[in-house]
């Protein structure tokens, strides 16, 4: 006979929970009251916003931390790098403290600009959670960016905020502080013994505060590091990066059931996709810059100021005088945001075709090129002028170059061996740069080893730049964009003017 638990429900009478009205029991749908400036990022938003903007504030955020890792990519000290970040973050994600307004944290704006913050911060984490890289380089960047509002938030305000988190954090005593008093005078240097037993200190495990022991400004004494109060911001960080990863531990693991949201998911690929080369999208403002000479006659002396991936394709183009199809259409489409008109990009394409008769380029190239332009095809082609200029986002990621074609990114495309003849063949010669760029391309970071070598081949014109005081701050963004590059370079190269009709040109705006 079969002993059976008397005390155990039939599965059939089991009161059964659905699961989502269990994990969200407690939710509150309300707006948040945002009373402080920093946020540790511990309680998800709950309020519905639009699609747009989860969207767009999504974008915003994810060019600050670009910029941030950017920044660390190319050794900016956090002095550069504060002054880098600083106008960029006024102008994507401006995130004001309760003093600069008459009505403090009950402004609207106020209110509006730590939503936005909030919002953008739990999106990014969405998108970011699904690999363990994505998951680390998420986590240092936005470490990064709370460490540089930190240091930029009013005194009083960034006090009631860390007394807020009530973090556990153990005050050594006055009896320890009076012990240990020449231990901690020995390893905090620019301290005077007064100060050792007059201010405070706080006992924390030292593989919180790594900064700390690794520029050796703490005392450990059996697995504690004493921490004087004035470096309580590398305490608050590491709390903040602590938190954070197990917040993005436990999103990965909740991952799976955004799989059936059609709406969401699309986005959040697109964003993950772009943390490796930010998107960037080309208006008309952006491309063609007034009073430069743009025709079919000048390519050939406007591609010194080409990137890498264009110039390979102008010189291939001269070299066999042909390109196959998605050579042809990356380059096309280039050339149309410089501002070529179709009509001098067809004289150009014909010329440059110089082995074939013109029946033949009228049947097969003639077409594409004015698709390229929306001058032929459906509606909407015509209504959207045709196809937009080729970001590094979608040069690195769509249609790899095969054998015998020569679109794509050299950076990622090609060996590194053929990298250093291309860039010693464009003039790149330096040791020093030829070693960044190995390095960067061994790490995939492709758009850095770029921006790498423009400042390197810019060095002189941005320094000048610098000193008669015409630089302009939008000038040191990172350069995601092939036609951003020419742009910047052309102005750098002209010093803000065309040569033949000094003709200012137009402001950079990426």
């Amino acid at each position: 006979m079969i002993r059976q638990d008397i005390h155990r429900i039939d599965p059939k009478r089991r009161n059964v929970i659905n699961h989502k009205k269990k994990q969200f029991a407690d939710a509150a749908y309300k707006q948040q009251d945002y009373s402080q400036r920093l946020n540790l990022y511990i309680v998800p938003p709950t309020a519905e916003i639009t699609l747009e903007q989860f969207e767009q504030w999504a974008i915003d955020r994810l060019r600050i931390l670009a910029e941030l890792e950017a920044c660390s990519f190319r050794n900016k000290s956090p002095t550069e790098t504060g002054a880098h970040i600083t106008p960029l973050l006024q102008k994507y994600l401006p995130l004001s403290s309760n003093t600069s307004s008459a009505n403090g944290c009950r402004d609207d704006r106020l209110k509006l600009e730590r939503q936005k913050d909030h919002y953008s911060h739990f999106i990014l984490r969405l998108a970011f959670s699904s690999t363990e890289d994505l998951r680390r380089r998420f986590a240092r960047v936005e470490s990064a960016l709370f460490k540089l509002r930190f240091q930029s938030d009013d005194a009083r305000e960034r006090q009631v905020f860390v007394e807020s988190l009530q973090l556990d954090w153990e005050a050594a005593s006055e009896d320890e502080k009076r012990e240990l008093a020449q231990q901690l005078l020995n390893a905090t240097p620019g301290f005077r013994r007064q100060e050792i037993e007059d201010g405070g200190w706080f006992k924390v495990d030292f593989e919180n505060v790594p900064e700390l022991v690794e520029s050796r400004k703490v005392y450990l004494r059996k697995g504690k590091a004493y921490v004087p109060a004035r470096e309580q911001m590398s305490m608050v960080t590491a709390e903040f990066g602590s938190r954070l990863e197990k917040g993005l531990e436990l999103t990965a693991r909740a991952l799976p059931r955004l799989d059936e949201d059609d709406r969401l998911t699309p986005i959040l690929n697109h964003l993950s996709k772009s943390f490796a080369t930010p998107d960037s999208h080309l208006s008309d403002s952006d491309t063609a810059i007034a009073g430069a000479p743009i025709n079919a006659s000048s390519i050939d002396t406007l591609s010194q100021h080409f990137p890498l991936c264009m110039r390979n394709l102008h010189m291939t183009l001269r070299k066999n005088s042909h390109l196959k199809h998605y050579g042809r259409l990356q380059y096309t489409l280039f050339l149309k945001g410089l501002g070529l008109t179709m009509e001098d990009c067809l004289v150009f394409w014909r010329q440059s075709f110089r082995l074939i008769t013109d029946d033949t380029f009228n049947k097969e190239y003639r077409y594409n090129i004015r698709h390229a332009y929306g001058d032929v095809g459906g509606d909407s082609n015509r209504r959207g002028r045709g196809y937009s200029p080729y970001s590094c986002q979608k040069i690195l990621t769509e249609h790899p170059p095969g054998s015998g074609e020569s679109h794509g990114c050299p950076y990622r495309h090609f060996s590194i061996e053929n990298l250093t003849t291309l860039l010693q063949a464009t003039g790149v010669g330096d040791s020093h740069v030829l070693r960044g760029v190995k390095e960067d391309v061994d790490r995939k970071r492709y758009h850095i080893a770029c921006n790498r070598v423009f400042e390197w081949v810019h060095k002189g014109d941005i320094r000048n730049r610098k000193e008669n005081g015409t630089w302009v701050a939008d000038e040191s963004d990172t350069i995601v964009h092939p036609n951003t590059y020419f742009k910047r370079s052309y102005t750098l190269k002209h010093g803000g003017k065309d040569e033949a009709d000094g003709i200012d040109t137009v402001a950079m705006d990426l």
